[in-house]
């Protein structure tokens, strides 16, 4: 099936996470099983006005704006794939455009912000291993994702770094600043294997049960302490990212070497946090300047 031969060309060829097959791979599925709906035998055999009816059955079902460019996204890049492969001669997807979505504000903290965040753990088992999570997210700009995957291997204490795996199977090497490699020193060397209660795993961070910790289990650590600085914004691993980035920037950092600390594919993606800064320099302008 032309569609389990797809899976195989991104995991293979393209070199993509496991998560994101997946994802793709779930997209070209719910694709498939649409066209099916309209008695179109094949999933390659589906015409522009099949693309066109299974984008506003998404829309009629409530479905957002980014959801649907996402699902666009998904069957453009597996019709290019049957393109290439000779399957078929056209992408029904050319003449369609994604719609438009409104760019949201970019949430970050500030650096009394994030100071005042990084003051709240205690030194309790918890408090230690909570203060390295947010510190190694702060340090290093690294996703939620990336974090619940790493290994005990991937930190580097002796010499500051990790490494990061990323979500495209490409590896990078971050260095970690002297309080987060403190933080990290503390947890590793003092509380894992206690919070391990004599369980083996390879697992950086590890819950109360000795037991990996989850995205459930990361969130849950980001709420409590987003609550407890009385921050304006609901704290999360994203906005921790983004405070990392803007920070940087704001502190003299350029562009192409901030890309490949936050592992960006594309730089458009990281100058979208250049945008931010330059609009607090202009608000920085028109309040202090006196004829602004």
């Amino acid at each position: 099936m032309c569609i389990d031969r797809y899976e195989v060309y991104l995991k293979d060829e393209k070199k993509m996470s496991a998560n994101t097959v997946q994802a793709y791979i779930r997209d070209i599925r719910h694709f498939a099983d649409f066209v099916d709906s309209r008695d179109v035998s094949h999933v390659w055999e589906a015409s522009n006005a099949e693309v066109v009816a299974y984008l506003m059955n998404l829309k009629t079902a409530g479905r957002c704006r980014s959801t649907v460019n996402r699902k666009l996204a998904s069957i453009r890049l597996f019709f290019d794939y049957l393109q290439r492969e000779g399957i078929v001669k056209f992408n029904p997807t050319d003449d369609i455009k994604s719609p438009k979505i409104e760019k949201k504000e970019i949430e970050y903290l500030s650096i009394e912000e994030t100071e005042r965040l990084m003051s709240l753990p205690d030194r309790t088992q918890k408090g230690i291993r909570d203060r390295a999570i947010l510190e190694i997210l702060y340090a290093t700009g690294i996703r939620a994702s990336e974090l619940i995957q790493m290994k005990t291997g991937d930190v580097n204490l002796r010499m500051g770094f990790i490494k990061c795996d990323g979500e495209h199977s490409k590896a990078r090497i971050i260095p970690m600043g002297r309080l987060c490699r403190k933080a990290m020193e503390d947890y590793m060397l003092d509380i894992r294997d206690k919070m391990l209660r004599g369980k083996e795993s390879d697992a950086l961070f590890v819950n109360y049960m000795g037991e990996p910790m989850t995205r459930q289990g990361l969130w849950k650590v980001m709420k409590e302490y987003g609550e407890l600085a009385g921050l304006e914004v609901s704290l999360t691993p994203q906005i921790i990212r983004n405070s990392f980035a803007v920070h940087m920037l704001q502190n003299g950092a350029d562009v192409k070497s901030l890309q490949e600390l936050m592992g960006h594919e594309d730089i458009t993606a990281t100058q979208a946090y250049l945008a931010v800064t330059k609009s607090r320099i202009k608000d920085v302008y028109d309040k202090a300047h006196p004829r602004a």
